[in-house]
């Protein structure tokens, strides 16, 4: 959509004088086309343009148009719909919830001084929520799947504040904003809750359902969620059509990596279900977003090119008649030589500065506001505050088609503030007000409140007859409902039997196989299943071949919205690239942050959409914890129900790749993560328990726990799995090989692919004299977990706290305890406080850089390898 110039502003546009070698004969293409658009309206002109634009191509001319349109509203006046609420009630509730949330803020800092939160963010932002919640955000209800919204996470007190005015939350829980430990609530079960700071659904389950507090993860993550949308509706699995995703982001988090790196995804996969909102206030924490440039200009360049729908949202109904009496563009001319910084400074400043230095700059600015008061042009709202200009954003981005939408509003940080942080430096950290600027603000929105009330920051909740409350629960009652809300009741899958897809590894029988094919092989037959199959979602980032999963190419399919437009180079070959609608594969491509995003979605869906999915994401072991991890963690914040399988993991595994690929430390990472339960598997019958314990938990017994398994990509003989032990898999380790002779005694724990050598160096000990015991440790983090649980009991002054796991599997043995991993040795460390104490214990490990070379050299480099575990072992004996 062309921002909306009148003809008259248009031709004085063009006279402005250009380094023009023939001015006559650009005057007569200038008229010609303005004629034409004139008389054959704007899509005969768009037309005319796109052809010159050929010609201009096809001979070579090297010209393109510029991106950036003039720094007016896409929206012209003549096109706005009619508003269709109350305009006055509307504008009342924005200036409560305004007020409630302040005060919210306020009050917790004048109470503790130490819990922060923000004002600013909430205040620029409140007219674009308002308008969400009155017309567009539809929850989830027997009619409607319900949208999907992601909300800016600074403005979390405006949620709260709504929420409070709907009766979802009382006063005392306002009260106990930031104040998670200290409810009554937390304590004993009832009273008030606590209100976390920023969107965490871990927190607060029942309300939000999006973690968007860590900047840049909340955009890719709503991308993701609006293809996944189009994936279940393609697959049949669940039909989202007439659903929305919708994202209220700051224009400074536009800056992040992950807030831009999918965007030629939305475009190329047309979600048009996706819309976003950029709250252009301008400023990030420090100071202006773009203080030499403006930020609108340079997003909508970027988000035009990168092939979305852009609305810019600038002006409010305020300057319609200033535009309107404009006549020769003079006011677009200003607006195209004023920058962000000066900008930020018009609106931290009062109606006379803005008179003298705006439009002070000319006489034909200073005539648009002759007539106009001080007050008048202090109140010249921008388009972000303006509801009827907002509706009208949102209107024509929720019935836009074929690309997604991004609306950037251009608001004021603090706005209604004043003196006290509108537009200032220092608006984000704003925590407290005094007296004088808490009047002031009740002034600037006329709220109902006495000049005590307002000092105290008393919260305001109209009555419930009153007519504002009464529209507001209509409102949201025609919209399905209370927003956010999250839910989590779904449907449980069953799970089939482990012997029908995993016996070959259970009863290997010394074949050999790498765990990475053993896991592919289990997922291939799980994928068969007529329950669970259709559920599942194997996830790569562009590395299937790698992993061996070719063969699901023609069994399931790779997901493509378009199917397949191309016959593959290699389609006459039994492992053929295919591409389907209906594929089940999500290739995501070069991009482990679009693949951990898609995880997420999928990993979410029983909450999400009341569907339950099984998301199962390889990758390689290294770009996973340490590349992603802040994802992974606002994925645990979501309660996430799935599997990540690292592969190639371990820093030895991965012979010849060296530094950047070689991971020593994912499973210390994701012990620190309290639902991801995390394994390092030496063997196919290991994994296959743990898969189906996790397919059960998760599928079955629908508990909030993800899996995280190591595989690796040496091939060696895959025992039976010995009776009897699979409870002692899943709780951490268990005896492989019990100790034969009576004499000198050692304990040997390994795990994953070190475990071979823990074998060879038993068997090396053993032609010794030296008598050694082995346990493979399936998990180091389940262990510590353990171990500290019954710590944690012990110090509480509980009578009988238990015994760790660990101490009692070790319990019956001698001697000293050498443990050996392919990870840095502060895994094997974690369980050290809760091993026998008159047991010596040694831990090896790959600390340091990798290195490039064969297994061979880079376990006998990082004394791993079964030459360096004897040598532990007789030094832990003395010898």
């Amino acid at each position: 959509m062309n921002a909306p110039i009148s003809t008259d502003q248009l031709r004085a546009l063009l006279d402005t004088p250009l380094n023009d070698s023939d001015p006559a004969e650009t005057a007569e293409w200038r008229e010609a086309f303005v004629a034409l658009a004139e008389t054959h309206g704007p899509e005969r002109a768009r037309w005319m343009l796109d052809e010159l634009a050929r010609i201009a191509r096809t001979r070579r001319i090297g010209w393109q148009p510029e991106l950036a349109t003039p720094y007016v509203n896409t929206i012209a006046v003549e096109q706005q719909p009619p508003f269709p609420g109350d305009l006055a009630i509307e504008e009342r509730l924005a200036s409560l919830m305004r007020w409630n949330a302040l005060a919210m803020v306020v009050r917790a800092n004048q109470a503790y001084g130490e819990l922060g939160g923000h004002i600013a963010s909430y205040a620029s932002a409140a007219d674009l929520f308002e308008t969400g919640f009155n017309h567009f955000f539809r929850a989830r209800d027997g009619s409607h799947g319900g949208d999907l919204v992601f909300f800016q996470p600074h403005s979390a007190p405006g949620v709260y504040a709504r929420a409070y005015l709907e009766g979802r939350l009382t006063e005392e829980d306002l009260q106990h904003y930031r104040q998670e430990l200290s409810a009554p609530a937390f304590a004993s079960g009832s009273g008030a809750r606590g209100l976390s700071s920023y969107p965490h659904p871990y927190l607060m389950p029942d309300f939000w359902q999006f973690p968007t507090g860590s900047m840049g993860i909340g955009p890719i993550s709503s991308i993701y969620h609006a293809r996944f949308m189009r994936y279940l509706t393609h697959r049949h699995l669940l039909d989202c059509d007439g659903r929305k995703v919708w994202g209220v982001f700051g224009d400074g988090e536009m800056d992040e990596p992950e807030s831009m790196s999918a965007l030629t995804l939305a475009a190329r996969e047309k979600l048009d279900n996706l819309v976003w909102v950029v709250n252009c206030n301008l400023q990030r924490l420090d100071g202006p977003v773009r203080g030499n440039g403006r930020i609108i200009d340079e997003l909508e360049k970027l988000f035009a090119g990168a092939g979305w729908n852009v609305i810019k949202l600038v002006w409010g109904s305020d300057w319609d008649g200033l535009f309107a009496r404009d006549t020769d563009g003079a006011l677009v001319r200003a607006f195209a030589n004023t920058v962000d910084g000066q900008m930020q400074t018009f609106a931290a400043k009062d109606g006379r500065y803005n008179r003298d230095n705006f439009f002070g700059q000319n006489e034909q600015l200073a005539r648009l506001v002759e007539g106009m008061t001080d007050e008048q042009i202090d109140r010249l709202k921008r388009g972000g505050h303006d509801l009827v200009k907002i509706h009208a954003a949102y209107a024509a981005a929720a019935t836009h088609r074929g690309q997604p939408t991004v609306i950037l509003a251009h608001t004021k940080k603090g706005y209604g503030l004043g003196q006290a942080g509108q537009g200032k430096m220092t608006t984000h950290s704003q925590k407290k007000l005094g007296e004088h600027d808490l009047l002031e603000f009740r002034n600037r929105f006329s709220l109902p409140l006495t000049d005590e009330q307002a000092a105290q920051a008393a919260f305001y909740k109209p009555a419930e007859d009153s007519p504002e409350m009464r529209y507001l629960k209509d409102r949201r009652a025609a919209l399905g409902g209370s927003m956010p809300r999250r839910e989590t009741a779904c449907d449980p899958v069953p799970k089939p039997d482990i012997a029908a897809y995993a016996q070959f590894a259970v009863a290997a029988a010394g074949k050999e196989m790498s765990t990475t094919m053993a896991f592919v092989r289990m997922l291939g037959n799980l994928m068969k299943d007529a329950a669970l199959g259709p559920r599942i979602v194997p996830i790569v980032a562009d590395e299937a071949r790698t992993f061996g999963m070719a063969n699901l190419f023609k069994q399931v399919g790779i997901y493509s919205s378009v199917g397949q437009r191309y016959a593959p180079e290699d389609i006459g070959s039994v492992l053929s690239y295919r591409e389907a609608i209906d594929g089940q594969i999500l290739e995501e491509g070069i991009s482990e942050a679009g693949a951990i995003a898609s995880w997420t979605a999928a990993a979410t869906s029983y909450s999400v959409h009341g569907l339950a999915i099984l998301p199962f994401y390889i990758y390689y072991s290294m770009f996973g914890f340490q590349r992603v991890g802040d994802q992974i963690w606002a994925a645990a914040d979501q309660r996430p129900r799935g599997f990540l399988l690292g592969a190639t993991s371990g820093r030895t595994t991965l012979g010849g790749e060296g530094l950047q690929h070689q991971d020593g430390t994912s499973h210390l990472i994701a012990a620190t993560i309290p639902n991801c339960k995390a394994y390092d598997p030496a063997f196919a019958g290991e994994m296959a328990v743990i898969v189906d314990a996790g397919i059960r938990e998760m599928m079955v017994e629908q508990k909030d726990a993800f899996y995280y398994l190591t595989l690796m990509n040496e091939s060696y003989a895959q025992p039976d799995l010995p009776p009897g032990v699979e409870a002692d898999v899943l709780r951490g380790c268990y005896r492989f090989r019990a100790a034969a002779g009576a004499g000198r005694r050692i304990t040997l724990l390994g795990s994953g692919a070190i475990l071979t050598e823990v074998l060879k160096a038993a068997g090396q000990l053993a032609e010794e004299g030296i008598d050694a015991e082995v346990f493979s440790v399936t998990s180091w983090s389940e262990l510590a977990r353990d171990g500290q649980a019954c710590e944690a009991r012990a110090l509480a002054g509980e009578a009988e706290p238990g015994q760790p796991f660990i101490a009692q599997q070790l319990a019956g043995g001698s001697g000293p305890v050498i443990a050996a991993t392919d990870y840095v040795r502060a895994v094997p460390e974690s369980v050290r406080a809760f091993l026998p104490a008159d047991r010596r214990y040694v831990t090896l490990g790959t600390d340091g850089f990798g290195r490039s070379d064969t297994r061979a050299a880079l376990r006998r480099f990082f004394g791993v390898d079964a030459a360096s575990i004897v040598r532990a072992a007789r030094y832990a004996l003395g010898e």
